[in-house]
């Protein structure tokens, strides 16, 4: 797993591309990864055969670890993984008596420091199959047991047959570890559900990837009757050639069991849990500080109208929020103050002689933050075809961890689902974030008369340690002002 970007640990395998046996050439892209930051796809640095994926989709890898193994020379006899998944058991050392650690090599990748190679350091030899085989297996006690006996008559009726259903054959476990005396295989949450509904994952088949029980089949299996775990205590002896007194002695589902059934829960990962590390430090790091300002902007809506039909603006986008950008990159040219970040390690305030606008964008993976680089130097059709590739990019999920890296300040449009304002948290490293609400229809005193008129709300906020309320004011209020008058767009640049 290559170091995708600046400070990540680690990326989830979204696809893979390749399967083993398949044949692959420098640069080809093998598998799509998820950061916390973007989506990226990683190609292969070198031709030959895939021999093994170490880890299926939806895995989250430490950067670092082999993920895949590549014989280079097919005709040489299978390929050796550069390093063995962390749940792979360790081969056997050769008896050679020599215990001493070999220097690390790194592979070569196309993304990234590169891989290290497979560690010396020797696991504790396991006992051998013989050994294991010839110890007598530990009895089962007596109340477990009969709980066994008492559910598989139950599921024998539920299946019709009026016998226990064949026992399921061991799965290996992801690495190729077997599980120990058949335990299912299933994630902690999977098996705290199904201790919660009172379903015994022994007597479940198993759908996720390489035997796994999943959610779904916990789910299933409780929707479906599936009996309850029996209490410690032996339960009562079904009298012969009748399964139905075992059944009628199953507990019934607990009330908090049906809640569970109608919860549904995600793992926190991905850019969700870089959005919620960020927010949280923002808001307990940054002293914030929200002001708002009412205006009417019907003159720039009819300046959209005009510009949508400007030859110069064919085929481009055309909407509000470039106005919006245009009108905020003027009043930080007016208040270049603003445009500055917080160095607590320094006890330093670094003012910025660029501006990388940022854009909040809600995408299928959740909201990222990804910016215009040098946005105070590009003209209005420039800023137009920048914001639609940037957006654009957004919603495929394709944007780079490098463009939403360095940004100075953002504006999140919160206006396109019918929201007036809010009070944005800053992005993290930066001094100010402008919310732009809805544009509405609105009764507005116009010329000394009551008239309808196209009004807004706009919400500044900002780093109250270096924006105080003053400088704050200036930018919401020249914002304001461009937004009312857009000629200012041409006297004020």
């Amino acid at each position: 797993m290559p170091d995708v970007g600046e400070g990540l640990t680690e990326a989830e395998i979204l696809s893979w591309l390749v399967k083993p046996g398949d044949t692959v050439t420098d640069g080809q892209v093998v598998c799509e990864v998820e950061t916390a930051k973007a989506a990226v796809e990683l190609p292969i640095p070198f031709n030959g055969t895939v021999s093994d994926l170490h880890f299926g989709e939806g895995t989250t890898v430490d950067v670092g670890t082999a993920i895949i193994t590549v014989d280079t020379d097919p005709g040489a006899g299978p390929a050796a993984a550069p390093q063995a998944p962390a749940d792979a058991p360790a081969a056997e050392p050769a008896d050679d008596g020599d215990e001493e650690a070999q220097p690390a090599k790194r592979e070569p990748v196309l993304v990234g420091y590169g891989v290290a190679a497979s560690s010396t350091k020797r696991r504790p030899r396991k006992q051998p199959a013989s050994a294991a085989a010839a110890a007598p297996p530990a009895p089962a006690e007596p109340a477990e047991a009969s709980a066994r006996a008492a559910q598989q008559a139950v599921q024998g009726e539920l299946n019709g047959t009026g016998h226990p259903p064949a026992a399921q054959p061991s799965v290996p476990a992801q690495g190729g570890e077997q599980r120990d005396g058949g335990r299912p295989l299933a994630k902690p949450p999977v098996r705290k559900l199904a201790k919660d509904l009172g379903v015994d994952l022994a007597l479940i088949v198993p759908t996720g990837p390489d035997g796994v029980v999943t959610r779904d089949d916990v789910h299933a299996a409780a929707s479906a009757g599936q009996p309850t775990a029996q209490p410690p205590a032996a339960p009562q002896p079904a009298e012969q050639g009748s399964s139905r007194t075992a059944a009628s002695q199953a507990p019934a589902v607990e009330p908090q069991s049906l809640t569970a059934i109608r919860e549904r829960r995600v793992p926190v990962k991905g850019v969700r849990k870089a959005t919620a590390a960020a927010m949280v430090g923002s808001a307990f790091t940054a002293p914030h500080v929200t002001e708002f300002v009412t205006i009417d902007v019907t003159r720039t809506m009819k300046l959209v109208k005009r510009l949508k039909e400007d030859p110069e603006m064919a085929g481009l986008r055309v909407n509000p929020l470039l106005l919006v950008a245009k009108a905020l990159l003027v009043a930080i040219r007016r208040n270049p103050d603003v445009n500055a970040s917080w160095d607590e390690a320094n006890q330093e305030i670094v003012y910025k002689d660029y501006v990388n606008l940022g854009i909040a964008a809600a995408t299928p993976r959740g909201l990222i933050v990804p910016n215009i680089k040098d946005a105070h130097t590009k003209t209005l059709p420039e800023l137009s075809t920048a914001l639609s590739d940037l957006v654009s990019t957004a919603r495929e999920g394709k944007t780079s961890p490098a463009d939403m890296q360095a940004g100075t300040v953002t504006i999140t449009n919160v206006g396109v689902f019918g929201v007036d304002t809010g009070t944005p948290i800053l992005n993290p490293g930066e001094s100010a974030i402008l919310a732009f609400g809805a544009i509405k229809d609105q009764p507005w005193v116009h010329k000394g008369e009551v008239k309808p008129r196209k009004v807004t709300t706009l919400a500044l906020s900002f780093d109250h340690r270096l924006v105080d309320g003053e400088l704050g004011s200036r930018v919401l209020a020249d914002v304001a002002a461009v937004l009312e008058h857009p000629k200012r767009l041409i006297t004020w640049t």
